[in-house]
């Protein structure tokens, strides 16, 4: 499958709209087959639909319900650009050996790779690493949260190996310097016991604790995370430049962006690029 990438470096936990409340604690939005957050195709769409220009807008995105009733247009028409859901790539955890370590797992990198490969050239195509290869080497135990993985189980992974598995194009990829890839299975418990949790009291009118609390989730800053995009399958001999009108009238107008719920509250920055 051939498709164009777009990353997203979290700067501030990202709250990507509540599916659920179990008890007193608000979800985030989840993938149904692995349980693990995401954010919606629709929050981002919306997101760059907004920030296109005005002569250009219902062309790439197609046009509302709102042109229909005010008589602009006489049907709904569908945009010729799509986008898919944004899905975590790297993922960080505190350690206490390490300071801070990004994970991923087979699982994560394969979805990755088959998008990012066939957009590569022979010479550069990436396979998935072993399960224990560690940055950082294996010269003593890494401690991830309440996890330990004894320095048996790991390999070293070379800078000019595990650099390859950083999307280029932004400077806050950078900031990756411990990358750790683990069992599926470990990955989903750790990013569970990971995810950013705050923590609400409802107060009445006199700043008096009206009721209970309950705890809000969102993916931590430092997350990477990658989305699909494209033209339709109605476009025909202008797929280069709508491509080329999305990167250069939306994408690079600017770098810092904002996503999913509370806003007001400073959630939801991220540095988004494509390449």
């Amino acid at each position: 499958m051939k498709a164009n990438l777009g990353y997203l470096y979290l700067l501030s936990p990202l709250h990507t709209g509540g599916t659920s409340q179990e008890g007193n604690i608000v979800g985030i939005a989840r993938e149904v087959h692995t349980d693990l957050p995401y954010l919606p195709s629709s929050t981002i769409r919306g997101r760059l639909r907004a920030a296109t220009p005005d002569n250009l807008r219902n062309n790439l995105w197609g046009n509302t319900l709102e042109d229909v009733t005010n008589g602009e247009d006489e049907n709904l028409k569908q945009g010729k650009l799509w986008v898919g859901d944004a899905f975590i790539l790297w993922f960080p955890v505190p350690s206490l050996s390490h300071g801070v370590v990004w994970i991923t797992s087979p699982f994560l990198l394969r979805r990755w790779l088959r998008l990012v490969n066939p957009t590569w050239e022979s010479d550069r195509q990436l396979t998935i690493p072993s399960v224990g290869s560690f940055s950082a080497g294996n010269q003593k135990n890494l401690y991830l949260k309440d996890a330990i993985f004894d320095k048996e189980s790991l390999t070293e992974w070379t800078e000019g190996d595990w650099k390859e598995y950083i999307p280029r194009g932004n400077e806050e990829t950078e900031t990756i310097s411990n990358v750790l890839v683990i069992s599926d299975e470990d990955c989903q418990v750790l990013i569970q016991s990971s995810l950013w949790r705050q923590v609400k009291i409802k107060l009445d009118n006199e700043k008096k604790v009206d009721g209970g609390f309950r705890y809000e989730e969102a993916i931590p800053p430092e997350t990477v995370m990658f989305f699909p995009w494209g033209k339709n399958t109605i476009v025909n001999g202008t797929s280069q430049q709508l491509i080329q009108s999305l990167k250069e009238n939306v994408l690079a107008k600017q770098n810092c962006w904002q996503f999913g719920g509370q806003e007001s509250l400073g959630r939801g920055f991220v540095e988004l690029w494509s390449n």
